[in-house]
């Protein structure tokens, strides 16, 4: 590992990434992001590191979700604080639930590549490369547009740095202070349709007020007001990667500044690829996708990369199939896991595998869908005697129209009401708080068995 250059993965191959047409414009933007204070600092990394461990252990919960790419032109705080607030309620319920930790990492400050199944799309006869993100190229349909532009690297960095400042201000200027977060959750379970949920927030509720009774609040103890909130992409485009990669003094390892957590795709996992390469040298944890064309074998050679050292909570693997297919495709895995005696954090994400074209003609995920994938994750776990650590959304804290279902019954015909997303449908605010308190149920349950099995 000390051998490892930042820029060794120039020499593999590489897919899902931009052909710059301008080298020098392309080397000129890497030599001054080079120069730029990374983003995030190696303590704070391994800190991450540490609380993955502790939920590949069942001794915390993630909660990771954000943005399915983040764009420049919805830029906004009030997008920020929305999204971070329901991170918030999401946390507060899976806590309940799970009765440990929840460690919270936002797909943020960084999301801004997205790979794509095709390289062009064809639009009445006029084939163009395809978006990809608006740190490479333009979502407008034209060929300017489509030029993948280094300088955008730039305006990258500057919002993401803008979207961190911000969030470690919430995380520590009293807004997630603890009552105040249960607050918002009363709001929504005081809604008709959601009844049901209201017995798990009045329990909370009442710990609350036994807490404060005790004298513990946000005036007597630091941890009732602040939280530690992660930021983490898809590290998808490394010429950004490698000019924020720094030697970190303290351990003398290469950190990814770009994020605390990083991750590579079903499409970027080749072994022998540039992705690969680049994520095995750096401290950071990172993320896995693991898809249905996942073999064992190909787990086992991924494991083995990106995790020499067997190192708790440096790999976490986010499970991708679809509802209906987890039970034919995570247990081969999970198996392959054991029979490694690998440490690793199994991760949930009921969003990808679940995408289909409405009856409207909009990209869009069914909730019913994305509940069935996150019950069958649970159910294989249980079979297996293993633990689920966590669950991977795209959502927002914003009340769009994108995926259908849920209490408030988005429907194919409401979809053109508030469908702003630029690539794949996110879970709004209400659907994601409702998906936390199902998971709360699912948690509850488990550690109930748990305890049985202990008990007997």
């Amino acid at each position: 590992m000390s051998e490892w250059q930042k820029t060794d993965w120039r020499s593999k191959p590489r897919v899902q990434m931009p052909d710059y047409t301008n080298a020098a414009a392309l080397n000129a933007v890497e030599a001054q992001l080079s120069k730029y204070p990374p983003l995030v600092f190696a303590g704070e990394a391994r800190r991450l590191k540490q609380n993955l461990g502790a939920a590949g252990r069942g001794e915390a919960f993630l909660l990771q979700g954000g943005d399915c790419a983040e764009s420049f032109d919805q830029f906004s705080a009030d997008a920020i604080r929305d999204t971070f607030k329901v991170m918030l309620q999401m946390a507060m319920v899976l806590t309940y639930g799970a009765k440990v930790p929840v460690v919270k990492v936002g797909r943020m400050a960084g999301q801004f590549a997205k790979p794509r199944s095709a390289p062009t799309e064809t639009i009445d006869g006029v084939e163009l490369p395809s978006y990809r993100g608006d740190i490479i190229n333009e979502l407008d349909f034209t060929a300017a547009a489509r030029i993948p532009n280094p300088k955008k690297m730039l305006q990258a960095y500057t919002q993401a740095a803008a979207t961190l400042n911000l969030l470690r201000a919430f995380s520590t200027g009293g807004f997630a202070d603890m009552s105040r977060v249960h607050s918002w959750t009363l709001g929504f379970t005081d809604e008709q349709e959601v009844q049901k949920y209201s017995e798990i927030a009045t329990r909370i509720q009442d710990t609350i007020d036994f807490m404060a009774a005790a004298g513990i609040t946000a005036d007597t103890t630091h941890e009732f007001s602040t939280v530690d909130f992660y930021t983490s992409h898809e590290g998808l485009l490394l010429e950004y990667e490698e000019a924020l990669t720094r030697l970190d003094s303290t351990s003398g390892k290469w950190l990814a500044g770009s994020g605390h957590m990083i991750w590579i795709g079903d499409r970027t996992r080749q072994p022998d690829g540039a992705h690969v390469e680049f994520c095995r040298g750096v401290l950071n944890p990172i993320g896995l996708k693991c898809g249905p064309t996942t073999t064992a074998e190909d787990l086992k050679v991924l494991m083995a990369r990106l995790n020499p050292e067997n190192e708790e909570g440096k790999l976490t693997l986010i499970a991708r199939f679809g509802a209906g297919k987890a039970g034919e495709h995570l247990p081969r895995l999970v198996k392959a896991v054991k029979e490694e005696g690998a440490k690793v954090t199994w991760v949930c994400d009921p969003m990808h595998g679940n995408t289909i074209k409405s009856s409207t003609g909009y990209k869009t995920r069914p909730f019913d869908s994305v509940l069935r994938e996150v019950r069958d994750f649970f159910g294989v776990h249980k079979a297996e005697g293993t633990i689920p650590g966590g669950v991977h959304f795209e959502m927002t804290g914003q009340d769009v129209t994108e995926c259908t279902g849920g209490v408030r019954a988005v429907t194919d015909e409401d979809l053109s009401d508030r469908y702003h997303t630029a690539c794949d449908p996110r879970l709004n605010a209400s659907q994601s708080l409702e998906l936390a308190f199902l998971v709360a149920e699912e948690l509850s349950a488990l550690r109930a068995s748990q305890t049985t099995r202990q008990v007997g």
